[in-house]
């Protein structure tokens, strides 16, 4: 049945319900879309649960192998085709990627000359248009030269292709493909123009498109520009206006192209219809005509306050609040933009901005429609912020179906819905028109082949905004892709993009990063970022506090156990992948052994002195009546003994993790941040990002994460712009134990992100450390070898995206998984599959026994078939050594201290 799925067409799938298939097709995706566990592939049937709505109903494909793979759809509801059946159709075309029914794209070339990148991306369009089922109409049946409409067979896609010429560049086709490759065609140009040279007779094809009137469009060689194509006879009168844009390059094809001024263009246009002569200006050519006298009119207006942003009258009248100067000039720079990225810091005042750019452009463009997307957490939040920066009207996308579409055609200011909904919704959404679209935590859409970003990006609006603290985390790959949404020409297509930015050695592996200095001066006109260091003086002052508490001799005993273990695996020369899920199981031990015996062995009572330090802070937080705390810890289970330490001491509090649905959460924080006796908030990682907490003036942290960007997230839910008490952290550290040398790891420069986002940079290329060479100095550092130099997090981060691939292509099964689970743990990435899932896929192909020991300890054991295969599934996949004295105590914690006046250690005897 999967392989039969995987080759599931829309022409088939229409097929299947027929007369009114693409209609129902489209109706089931509108649908409230199950979860993914509803959904469930056999043998020889496909079912699909729908859960919440509508209820109970389940659909389900039947493959009939007696009739050559038919497939067969039945639902338990309906008799005849429906829209549960489309909807279920719906989910696995759109799907075919995330269930494991279809490979994801190729990865594009990406070394050797430009020359030789372009060939491999004209070919591997060529061979799509040759194997790709397309519906071809004509709009004059006798003439190749004519504009036709292409349908896709898969995705049910229409698009407008003009047929002009066999060369590159005469014709164009209304896909995003062709408006950004810069290739001058796309896989339908090329699928038309051989469906043309199959039916007319080279005679026929020989002779020249001849235009009639003159049209003014846009080329799209290296960005988009205006352009004017010219009919082949032209009065004398229309040469005469033409005369101010024609001397600029005109070349013999009968055009006219260059940097066209938009207002001289304009009046040319006025010129030409008061002379009764034909003109036709292609709709994209008149979007940019209109964007860019906007932006002419209202750059006076944007120089004023740029210049000056804290005399400017706008600070007070804008919005009901008074904005900050640097948040005016934020406003400012997005809203002169039209299109832009707004890469504050965390807790800088995004969303005021977002609020504050779509009034300025009520004001001076307009305005009247606005869409809001954001993670489901922050709807609430969203709206409640409108409400008291702004006078405009807001509605939240919720609901069942109906209710939704019927939001969004709503006559509302602000439309807010979150990322999920736009799966679901987008035809709902294609439908309205859009003047200014916002993305909150942006950084969502930075995978370029993930459904979400594909249909994120797929949104037209004349105004676009980006919110994200991370446009660029560990690769640059993410930035194209964000910046893609706001302006496609503004980076180029991918390949271009990291052909000029990639540096490879002669196998093609990535071995650093260039001409950032490039990067900076294209993406500057987008994009706008502050740190926290440049605007600290209008900050609130926070301390840090590392409180270092020892191990007890339980805790210090099992702690060691699991740290001889990973010493073991990585004084071997080469490691298995087995030896790195046993390396990362070791190290998580260490890490909840610092915590609490309880996490490890789950034996009561369970030793821990972080308990005991703890019980003494909050009988500190006791004692003071407006103190307010966010506890912050990794697992639930250290949440559930922290628990009764607040109940011995009377102190109310509320827990948000991640079992805690998302329509509740903002409950919880509005009960933290509004009710006074309410004086602690427990949570996991699930509440370290998105999350306004300034009730707050302390910050606990039980434990490190591996990223240093998760403590500082986990900080700037209370330390953030609007916060007017000075802000407490606590970072509680069990010495002698890894995390005391984990310590050393969050002092991150973060070179990659500073070198293409910060304007005044001066550095043009990065050097990417091979990933064993990186993974080998983690581990030092963990074991408490001293490095050499500061490690950095952000270019190891890169690695190990970048490299990975090329290390363990030729590895397979569940057990690269696990080596990917572990390097994602020790560059900072979230886990991947449970344990359970793990072993599932393991006992597919192997005899896999987990049985405990007589410690209780689980113990997994593998039956191989024969010593050959298991050496060429465990090939080496890095080269560790073990080295080096223990490290001194570390004097300071570089990520978490900015800006930090004063930071104290103690030590707890």
């Amino acid at each position: 049945m999967r392989d039969r799925l995987s080759h599931l067409s829309f022409d088939e799938a229409r097929r299947l319900l027929g007369p009114e298939g693409k209609r129902l097709i489209l109706a089931g995706g509108a649908l409230a879309a199950p979860p993914p566990e509803a959904l469930t592939i056999g043998d020889a049937e496909a079912r699909l649960v729908w859960e919440p709505e509508p209820r109970g109903v389940i659909t389900s494909l039947h493959l009939d192998p007696a009739s050559k793979g038919r497939l067969r759809l039945a639902c338990s509801r309906c008799r005849k085709p429906c829209a549960h059946g489309g909807g279920m159709l719906s989910t696995l075309l759109e799907q075919k990627s995330d269930l494991g029914l279809a490979a994801p794209p190729p990865e594009p070339v990406r070394h050797g000359s430009e020359e030789k990148v372009i060939a491999a991306e004209l070919a591997e369009r060529a061979e799509r248009a040759k194997k790709e089922r397309m519906r071809i109409r004509s709009a004059d049946a006798g003439a190749p030269w004519t504009d036709y409409e292409v349908t896709s067979a898969v995705s049910g896609k229409t698009y407008r292709v003009a047929l002009r010429g066999t060369s590159r560049g005469e014709s164009y086709c209304s896909c995003p493909d062709f408006k950004i490759n810069t290739l001058g065609t796309c896989k339908h140009v090329m699928k038309v123009l051989a469906h043309a040279t199959k039916r007319f007779d080279p005679s026929v094809r020989a002779k020249p498109y001849v235009r009639r009137r003159i049209t003014v469009h846009l080329r799209y060689d290296d960005g988009a520009e205006l352009a004017i194509a010219l009919p082949k006879k032209l009065s004398d009168e229309a040469s005469a206006i033409l005369q101010p844009l024609l001397r600029r390059r005109p070349n013999g094809n009968g055009s006219a192209n260059g940097a066209i001024d938009a207002q001289a263009l304009v009046r040319c246009l006025a010129r030409l219809e008061a002379a009764g002569v034909a003109f036709f200006v292609t709709p994209d050519a008149e979007e940019l005509v209109q964007r860019r006298l906007l932006a002419a009119r209202m750059a006076q207006l944007i120089a004023e306050i740029r210049r000056a942003p804290a005399e400017h009258p706008l600070r007070k009248t804008l919005l009901k609040e008074t904005l900050l100067p640097y948040q005016l000039d934020g406003i400012a720079f997005a809203a002169g933009a039209g299109r832009a990225i707004l890469a504050d810091e965390m807790g800088l005042g995004k969303t005021i901005q977002g609020v504050g750019v779509a009034e300025l452009l009520a004001r001076e463009a307009g305005i009247s429609k606005v869409l809001i997307v954001c993670p489901a957490s922050l709807k609430s939040q969203w709206r409640s912020e409108i409400e008291r920066f702004s006078g405009r009207s807001a509605a939240l996308v919720t609901g069942p179906a109906k209710e939704r579409a019927a939001a969004y055609a709503g006559s509302q200011f602000f439309t807010i819905c979150n990322y999920e909904q736009v799966l679901k919704d987008i035809l709902h959404i294609e439908k309205s028109r859009w003047d200014l679209i916002v993305l909150d935590e942006g950084q969502r859409i930075k995978n370029w082949e993930a459904k979400t970003s594909r249909v994120i990006k797929g949104l037209t609006s004349r105004f676009a905004l980006v919110l994200s603290g991370t446009p660029l985390e560990n690769r640059l790959d993410d930035l194209h892709s964000v910046a893609a949404f706001v302006d496609p020409h503004r980076l180029g297509p991918a390949f271009r993009f990291l052909h000029r930015h990639h540096r490879r050695d002669e196998e093609g592996k990535l071995v650093g990063f260039k001409n950032l200095d490039d990067l900076r001066a294209r993406i500057a006109p987008i994009l706008l970022r502050r740190t926290r260091e440049s605007v600290r003086l209008e900050l609130p002052p926070r301390t840090v506090e590392i409180v270092r508490v020892p191990p007890t001799a339980e805790q210090a005993e099992l702690h060691d156990a699991h740290l001889r273990v990973v010493a073991q695996i990585v004084r071997k020369p080469y490691l298995t992948e087995m030896d790195l899920l046993r390396l990362r199981s070791a190290l998580l031990m260490c890490r909840m052994a610092a915590n609490s015996t309880f996490l490890v062995d789950k034996e009561p009572p369970g030793w821990s002195t972080k308990l005991e330090r703890l019980g003494e802070l909050f009988d500190a937080v006791a004692a003071e009546p407006d103190r307010k705390v966010v506890l912050f810890s990794e697992w639930t289970t250290m949440l559930d003994l922290i628990e009764p330490l607040l109940a011995k001491r009377k102190l109310r509090f509320v827990r948000l993790d991640g079992s805690v649905p998302q329509r509740k959460r903002q409950e919880i924080v509005a009960a933290f941040q509004s009710d006074a006796k309410t004086r602690v908030f427990l949570t996991t990682n699930a509440g370290s990002s998105g999350l306004n907490l300034q009730a707050a003036n302390t910050v606990i942290n039980v434990d490190l994460p591996w990223n240093p960007a998760v403590l500082e997230q986990r900080i700037a839910r209370a330390h953030r712009m609007g916060q007017s008490r000075p802000v407490a952290v606590f970072v509680l550290v069990t010495e002698q134990t890894i995390e005391e040398n984990l310590l050393t790891t969050l002092s991150s420069k973060r070179e990659l992100a500073l070198a293409a986002l910060d304007a005044d940079s001066a550095i043009t290329d990065v050097d990417v450390r091979r990933q064993a060479d990186d993974l080998k100095e983690k581990l030092e550092v963990l074991l408490g070898a001293k490095p050499e130099a500061p490690v950095d997090e952000t270019v190891k981060a890169s690695a190990a995206g970048a490299v990975a691939a090329d290390r363990i292509a030729t590895t397979g099964g569940a057990f690269v998984r696990a080596a990917l689970d572990l390097l994602g743990e020790l560059t900072g990435a979230p886990s991947g599959a449970g344990a359970d899932a793990l072993l599932a896929d393991v006992r597919k192909g192997f005899d896999v026994k987990v049985t405990p020991d007589e410690h209780g300890t689980p113990r997994l054991s593998i039956a191989m078939p024969s010593r050959e295969d298991l050496g060429r599934l465990f090939q080496g996949v890095a080269r560790l050594l073990l080295g080096g004295t223990p490290p001194p105590p570390t004097q300071a914690i570089a990520a978490i201290t900015q800006p930090a006046p004063t930071t104290r250690h103690r030590n707890m005897n």
